[in-house]
């Protein structure tokens, strides 16, 4: 038996050594979340003192391997150390993701992603914090617009919409921190409730193919994020301050972030602004004032298998509206129309009177995930939103001081997503969203309202499969599919319910006659489908091509179905079409981008065909105890917009670099033969940047930015009887101004830094020649021109 014993060992020890063990472990690592790889992550064989580290590539090679499972610990600066489990049999290849964070102790510098972090077929833009920190005194409408293919519709100076490739207010989705904002997003002049110096990280995605956020973005998606928050122990924050001569006010902002090696963080954040009436290069533009109050405050846990957050903000605002725009009479509308100054014209004032917008917006979130072995990251999501927008008109008498539309809408959201890597290939993401929407039309005011009281229900479901080939493929495809219900409570006038043939139409949302009204409950039913197929090829390193369709389908939001009045910050009377159909849009895009240390090249260009697009258009004046104003009536065409965008930004000598852009884009009503209604002219930035980190990190840039007349247009002039005169006049709502030429300067130096503080000065001059213009997206520019010079001075302490 003791024989038998030592044989067998023996032959096993014999088969040992012999085994052959010259297999070769190579490997790519890369960050989980962008892609990007690795550089200098060290790879050791547990218990054993074997190991190597990844180059410049993200790669590394370990040889002389022996078939069978070896536990692997793999840690990067920036990283936590993270253990992985793999079988050698042969020569091996594999590909490992870790979770990067940032751990610059001393100050936090958040960069927007390179060509070769971008995994998607879609091109995303981002607006640096630099930047975003250089329109600390705007909004994010402005910081937007220095992107191409960005436009803004404008309600005067103060209310900035964007619009991306000629699309905006609800077919643009804008997610804020996770959370899609619902904040009357379907008024052209309420602009996006969020607070601009809260943002970190600020994200453009052109076209419809990001499944996961909406499938009802026709323009487009805009991804406001929060800095991220190291995983160290320290405690860090910035403070803003920005003074304007345009305005004569000042705003201010402040942040701070304690954070712990073990994942926990929390973070406060307020920012506050006044200013006083704006003006145009000739005069006031009276009651155009603005005050913003914004806080926020987060907590949370994050780590790598799990985490948390809870945040909670508040947004509060008062604008108000150009004097000039509200009229008493068909005669001053023409008289406005034809003048080249305001009708009325004030000295300058701090105050803010009727007409104005008072808005408030509320956002409490939490969120969690886990990652779950063999099944991916799983996240859960809750937000509630409470919207309360009050807007005033002109009015006398013990209601002087009273809203005439007063809104409250409520959002409950609960989002369930799943990313999974189902291989070293492929990535899938699926997800779930419930929503549930009230709007109630405070029946105080006692004015008409003109949004009734509504319920809304929402669910939808999505899948986005990555598929990454070879080296120099990335394919994407995905399907989303969207229900909605809106059960809504509204009061017709009998006139306009049979003369838009109704009565006919629906007649099974009558409920009651009440007088020279019809109580209705409408309740519709919208089943919506998107998707998205595309591929990206990399070229090299340095170069990228992608190609993309994508299937939107958006429902029509109450506005456009229910709108029946006067719109008073709109200074207008908006009139719903309740027979609208969804929207179902067609996108098609080619782009492509080239980067390297001396030249970034990007161009997109994209056909977007719309069938049963959504238009409001002006198509007379009508008189009321508050005025005389235009009537706009909503109604649908098909639609084809087309276009492109140019971005080249060129180091041509040492510190002196050249950044160009240039965007074109056609609109046309497809149905009428006709242009689309305000649609972006042609426009093309061009900037010299001198910048010397030498010099106390000097940056001085001067830009010019050139907008085109927009030469095609509908023609939707109409004709008003004036009867102090008994006469006829033809009122020209419809040709646009005149080409513009604007001159912009901006500078900055860092007086003071250390390891941990830094204080920076800037000066910025926008319309430096204080050029009088008009933009044609301005809706308030048939009354005044433009703003002129202004100078801000920019202070910045960081520590």
């Amino acid at each position: 038996m003791r024989n038998t014993a030592l044989l067998v060992l023996l032959l096993a020890a014999t088969q040992l050594f012999s085994q052959k063990c010259d297999n070769t472990l190579t490997g790519i690592i890369t960050d989980l979340h962008d892609g990007s790889v690795l550089v200098g992550a060290t790879v050791i064989v547990a218990g054993s003192e074997i190991y190597a580290q990844t180059d410049l590539d993200g790669e590394f090679k370990i040889s002389n391997l022996c078939n069978g499972t070896y536990s692997l610990q793999i840690a990067h600066p920036g990283c936590l150390t993270q253990g992985f489990t793999v079988r050698i049999s042969g020569d091996t290849s594999k590909k490992f993701r870790m979770e990067h964070h940032l751990e610059e102790l001393d100050q936090i510098v958040l960069r927007g992603k390179s060509l070769g972090e971008n995994t998607e077929t879609l091109v995303e833009n981002q607006v640096s914090t630099e930047d975003l920190e250089r329109f600390s005194s705007g909004s994010i409408g402005d910081a937007l617009n220095s992107l191409s293919g960005v436009s803004s519709l404008n309600t005067g100076s103060t209310v900035v919409k964007p619009m991306i490739n000629g699309l905006h207010s609800s077919r643009v989705v804008i997610i804020n921190k996770g959370v899609r904002m619902e904040d009357q997003e379907w008024g052209a002049e309420h602009a996006p409730n969020i607070d601009i110096n809260s943002v970190g990280n600020l994200t453009l995605i052109k076209g419809a193919g990001a499944l996961q956020y909406s499938g009802d973005a026709v323009g487009g998606i805009i991804v406001a994020e929060a800095p991220t928050a190291p995983v160290v122990d320290s405690l860090f924050g910035k403070t803003l301050l920005t003074g304007a001569t345009n305005g004569r006010g000042l705003s201010v902002a402040t942040q701070l972030t304690k954070t712990s090696h073990t994942g926990w963080y929390g973070a406060v954040q307020g920012s506050f602004k006044r200013f006083g009436d704006f003006e145009a290069p000739d005069y006031v533009l009276s009651n155009t004032g603005i005050i913003e109050g914004n806080g926020s405050f987060t907590i949370g846990l994050n780590r790598y298998d799990q985490g948390f957050e809870a945040y909670y903000s508040i947004f509060k605002t008062e604008i108000g509206i150009l004097r000039a725009s509200h009229l008493s009479s068909a005669q001053d509308l023409v008289r406005a129309i034809n003048s080249d100054v305001p009708l009325i014209i004030e000295p300058f004032t701090y105050d803010i009177d009727p007409p104005k917008q008072d808005a408030t917006h509320q956002v409490a979130r939490i969120n969690g995930f886990k990652r779950i072995d063999g099944l991916g990251k799983l996240s859960l999501h809750y937000d509630f939103q409470r919207n309360n927008r009050l807007e005033y008109d002109i009015r006398r008498g013990d209601d002087k001081d009273k809203a005439s539309l007063d809104l409250e809408l409520d959002t409950h959201s609960l989002t369930l997503d799943l990313d999974s890597y189902l291989n070293d290939e492929l990535r899938l993401k699926t997800g779930l969203m419930g929503s549930y929407q009230n709007n109630f039309a405070d029946p105080s005011t006692g004015v008409r309202r003109l949004i009734p009281d509504y319920d809304k229900y929402d669910f939808g479901v999505y899948a986005v499969a990555d598929y990454q080939f070879r080296d120099n493929w990335m394919f994407e495809a995905g399907a989303r599919f969207d229900y909605s219900f809106l059960d809504a409570l509204k009061f017709y006038k009998t006139s306009l319910w049979e003369s838009k043939g109704y009565d006919v139409l629906f007649p099974e949302f009558e409920v009651r006659e009440v007088g020279n009204q019809i109580l209705t409950n409408p309740q519709l039913h919208y089943p919506n489908l998107s998707a998205t197929l595309g591929a990206t090829y990399s070229f090299d390193n340095s170069s990228k091509l992608f190609l993309n369709y994508s299937l939107a389908s958006r429902a029509p939001n109450p506005s456009e179905l229910f709108s029946e009045g006067l719109h008073h910050s709109a200074s207008r009377i908006e009139i719903g079409e309740l027979a609208l159909n969804s929207e179902v849009a067609h996108n098609l895009s080619l782009s492509y981008q080239y980067q390297n240390e001396v030249l970034n090249i990007s161009v997109n260009s994209f056909v977007n065909t719309i069938q049963d697009f959504i238009v409001i258009e002006p198509t007379g004046v009508q008189q009321t105890i508050r005025g005389t104003f235009q009537v706009w009536e909503y109604r649908q065409t098909d639609a084809q917009l087309l276009g492109f965008d140019w971005d080249l930004s060129y180091l041509f000598a040492k510190n002196f670099r050249f950044n160009h852009q240039f965007s074109f884009l056609k609109g046309y009503d497809r149905i009428q033969d006709e242009a689309l209604i305000n649609m972006p002219p042609a426009n093309t930035q061009n900037e010299i940047v001198y910048q010397n980190p030498k010099i106390r990190d000097l940056r001085i840039s001067l830009q010019s930015n050139y907008v085109f007349e927009q030469n095609e247009y509908p023609d939707n002039n109409f004709e008003v009887y004036i009867p102090e005169t008994g006469t006829t006049e033809l009122v020209d709502v419809s040709t646009p101004p005149g080409a513009y030429h604007l001159l912009n300067f901006s500078s900055s130096i860092t007086l003071k830094s250390t390891n941990k503080s830094k204080f920076t000065v800037g000066l910025d001059i926008t319309n430096m020649m204080n050029t009088s213009y008009r933009n044609y997206l301005n809706r308030l520019r048939y009354y005044a021109d433009d703003l002129g010079r202004n100078f801000l001075l920019n202070l910045k302490f960081y520590y």
